[in-house]
């Protein structure tokens, strides 16, 4: 089931939420202690997808060149406007910790690369292992977020939803129209680049110096090109 990840990401949301509204008292220790964990095991989940690849120039070229655009389009600064501007408008009309809790949320959950590469891979493999490991996250972090902003934290499954289904969808619809050993290609490129911007996600998490990972996002869609080329270049 290609939707299976993102449903079970919003259950998530909502099952932390809930909790984090019936719970209120968490120590920093235990939420720092919780989060490097989680941080380890998304590593160890970036390691994973990253030696799926088999032609890892193409990763090294993709990432780099992904990179190079993604700073020159300062997408994780834009991305960070985006939410800014977001907030501001839902606190200018509404009322309460309820917007607040629901925008603060749901740019957390729906703004990230691993949202992006979950979902792909959901759709292109009906592989959930990272939507089910970014529900861990999710879910720990919607407990520590309904406790402090109240029951809008749990309405934010509702765009995750929506976005990563959107995603995983239209992944599905373009596994059908490319040839099998193109897709076989594609697949093992972006699994290990994917890879790797989790692994970086994981650093994130531990505290280790901020990786942008939202400015390596056009590294996706070079794989695609890139592979594409390789793919044709015997026979021109």
């Amino acid at each position: 089931m290609v939707l299976l990840g993102t449903l079970v990401n919003g259950l998530a949301i909502i099952l932390g939420a809930w909790l984090g509204i019936k719970l209120r008292h968490f120590s920093e220790s235990m939420k720092d202690t919780v989060m490097k964990a989680i941080g380890l095991a998304v590593v160890v989940l970036g390691f994973t997808m990253a030696l799926k690849g088999e032609q890892f120039l193409v990763v090294i070229v993709s990432l780099a060149l992904g990179g190079v655009l993604g700073e020159r389009w300062n997408l994780e600064g834009k991305l960070n406007e985006l939410g800014n501007w977001m907030e501001k408008k839902m606190k200018k009309n509404s009322e309460g910790k309820l917007a607040e809790g629901f925008v603060a949320a749901t740019l957390l959950f729906v703004v990230g690369a691993m949202a992006i590469i979950g979902a792909l891979d959901s759709g292109f493999r009906n592989d959930h292992s990272v939507l089910y490991t970014k529900s861990v996250l999710d879910g720990f972090s919607s407990i520590v977020f309904a406790a402090t902003l109240g029951i809008g934290v749990m309405f934010s499954a509702i765009p995750v939803i929506v976005y990563q289904g959107a995603i995983a969808l239209s992944a599905t619809f373009i596994v059908q129209l490319i040839p099998e050993q193109v897709l076989e290609q594609f697949i093992s490129a972006i699994t290990a680049v994917g890879g790797i911007m989790i692994i970086g996600i994981g650093l994130n998490l531990l505290g280790i110096p901020k990786i942008r990972i939202a400015n390596l996002l056009p590294a996706i869609f070079i794989t695609v090109i890139l592979v594409i080329i390789l793919h044709f270049i015997p026979t021109i």
